[in-house]
């Protein structure tokens, strides 16, 4: 079901650990006509390609009020509580980011700092076809409430009968979150981007999509409008010695894996009397799963790798870089610290990915696809931005006088030398 590489060689892990390769040309041209459509015919055209896509036929886009109060009356108080319990643990993590801007003297007559401003306008998208994804309406409106953002929207597919389901009005409703459209798919992110006439434009979308949505936030985004981090598949890692309960490690595993038939995971272990024991519980696990066909699919593109030791297991996974990592061993503190490429790091038996997925209290908004290397996941400073301030009197810019000039002069820029030396009468 699952390929195994026992003690593959340093030359060999960059070929193991190809991800599954999606081919967006295929999909550039469906994505740019909806894009296109929508940039020059506006509402006309997102009620085309909903009833296209969507098989929905709408008249407004934007959910009435009433339809958002009546949502608390439809949730069931269980997953109230749940939410909020969600809600409260991710707004105590994420407050940490919120900091205090600082003066600093450069040099004498010179003060200099950074002012953090919420970005004005932003749009989240909040997938709901197959599955209501109700903690993304948390994992990105907690940060950006926190943030300040002034005006937030959200689009979220309606189901064939035009309803957003309530547990997503609820808990956009309690983050105070009320301007949701009923639209999905491409088109929805081509509104956000270019506005139409009853959805405004925003400066920077954030939000998880299938292949169509996540190529039309990389097109957008090259030229119209901010896009949070750069997306593919979703995926794991499990690093597990010969202590890890194999029960766990198979769930956790499968758990990344019903995501979507293109997700992938990797077991990575000096274990290989674990290697047998979790694939036996795979086997036995995924034939309870309601989907267990996308996982056993998504299987297929993942990998289990036997090495030599912990070392070489830490050095593997830094190279692959993965969204998810789960370190289940009985160092795992000493293992994680090594731990410099990575979405978001699991740390004990104890310490399921889909706890991070829901309440534990960290984003679950990640980069994949190796962009660990390079990006961080979602928190407030994603919904903000910084702007450098510098007070300077006669004094302090005497100070630095000669470096300005002598600068400027080896650049060849002669007015910004003369910015200077006329201020201070210099020639």
């Amino acid at each position: 079901m699952i390929p195994v590489y026992k003690y593959p060689e340093p030359a060999e892990w960059q070929a193991i650990l190809k991800r599954p390769e999606l081919n967006t040309s295929v999909l550039h041209g469906t994505v740019e006509e909806i894009l296109s459509g929508v940039k020059l015919r506006g509402d006309t055209a997102v009620r085309e390609y909903s009833e296209k896509y969507d098989n929905v036929q709408l008249e407004t886009f934007l959910v009435p009020e009433n339809e958002i109060f009546q949502a608390s009356d439809r949730v069931h108080e269980d997953l109230k509580k749940s939410i909020e319990t969600a809600w409260k643990n991710i707004e105590k993590f994420h407050s940490v980011n919120t900091g205090f801007n600082k003066v600093v003297v450069t040099s004498p007559g010179i003060r200099c700092w950074q002012k953090t401003v919420p970005i004005e306008k932003v749009g989240f998208y909040i997938p709901g076809g197959k599955a209501p994804l109700i903690s993304t309406v948390l994992m990105l409106g907690v940060p950006a409430v926190m943030a300040g953002c002034r005006d937030i929207i959200m689009c979220t597919p309606p189901d064939r009968e035009g309803s957003v389901h309530p547990a997503i009005l609820y808990t956009a409703s309690i983050l105070n979150i009320n301007r949701i459209y009923k639209v999905g798919g491409v088109q929805a992110i081509a509104a956000m981007a270019y506005g139409t006439e009853t959805i405004p434009k925003v400066y920077k979308i954030f939000g998880p999509g299938n292949q169509y949505v996540n190529t039309a936030k990389q097109l957008v985004g090259r030229d119209v409008v901010a896009i949070d981090l750069p997306a593919g598949p979703s995926e794991l890692a499990v690093i597990a010695d010969s202590g890890a309960n194999p029960v766990f490690v198979a769930a956790d595993l499968l758990s990344q894996a019903e995501h979507g038939e293109d997700s992938q995971v990797l077991l990575v272990t000096c274990s290989e009397q674990l290697i047998d024991q979790v694939l036996k519980e795979i086997t036995r696990q995924a034939g309870n799963l309601p989907r267990q066909e996308i996982a056993r699919k998504a299987l297929k593109n993942s990998k289990v790798i036997l090495l030599k030791n912990e070392d070489e297991m830490i050095r593997l996974v830094n190279d692959y870089a993965p969204e998810h990592l789960i370190i289940n061993t009985v160092n795992c503190m000493d293992l994680g610290v090594k731990i410099i490429n990575a979405g978001s790091v699991f740390l004990g038996q104890y310490a399921p990915e889909s706890a991070g997925d829901y309440a534990s209290g960290t984003n679950h908004i990640l980069p994949t696809n190796g962009a660990a290397r390079a990006y961080s996941g979602i928190s407030v400073d994603s919904f903000q931005k910084k702007i450098s301030f510098q007070e300077i009197s006669e004094y302090g810019l005497f100070n630095i006088m000669s470096a300005v000039i002598n600068l400027a002069e080896a650049e060849g820029l002669n007015a910004h030398r003369n910015s200077v030396s006329l201020r201070l009468r210099k020639t």
